[in-house]
């Protein structure tokens, strides 16, 4: 085995670490602070045309304030089917249509909200912490098979379990200042 066969076993724990990453900012963003966003909305469903379909598939949505978030359906019979998903998304929040839109109202948060999103965000945080650890876990496996079937030399498995810690450290923290940085904005809103 060559140190390029070493490298692409890095590049692809990179890789997958770096996935983890992306999937905890998109959950991230699901996760309510004071400011409305549509990105609060992104895993919201809506029973349409025989099918459930994303929210932003069957609506335009906008935020015209910093609390209330816009839902403007393309097929004005939808009304019903937008309402009843959003409160089914257990996301804590009652829209209301007039007719023509739906007025989605973001509640102040209450001390004990904030308690429970902060609850979230640790644990989604966790959930990734994991995820990398797993893919440092698959690496060193990989490493050490290598090194049993005689195609490493002991120092490039040393080396290797090296530069896989060095990529896990990284990542981690990048999911700290990510749940750090989420936490503050719950705490600043």
């Amino acid at each position: 085995m060559d140190a390029s066969d070493l490298k692409s076993l890095f590049d692809e724990s990179r890789k997958r670490m770096g996935g983890v990453i992306d999937h905890l900012k998109r959950e991230m963003t699901g996760v309510r602070t004071g400011r409305a966003s549509t990105a609060l909305l992104d895993n919201v469903h809506v029973d349409a045309y025989g099918s459930s379909m994303p929210l932003n598939q069957v609506a335009q949505l906008s935020v015209p304030e910093s609390t209330l978030i816009v839902a403007q359906p393309f097929d004005p019979q939808l009304m019903g089917a937008i309402e009843k998903a959003i409160r089914a998304a257990n996301l804590g929040l009652n829209p209301a249509n007039d007719g023509k839109v739906v007025r989605i109202p973001l509640p102040p948060l209450t001390e004990e909200r904030r308690k429970e999103l902060t609850k979230v965000i640790h644990k989604l945080a966790e959930e990734a912490r994991n995820g990398v650890r797993q893919v440092r876990r698959d690496a060193n496996d990989r490493l050490k098979k290598l090194l049993k079937d005689s195609e490493i030399s002991v120092d490039d498995e040393r080396r290797g379990l090296d530069e896989v810690q060095k990529l896990t450290d990284q990542h981690v923290g990048q999911i700290d200042d990510l749940q750090k940085k989420k936490d503050q904005e719950l705490l600043t809103v």
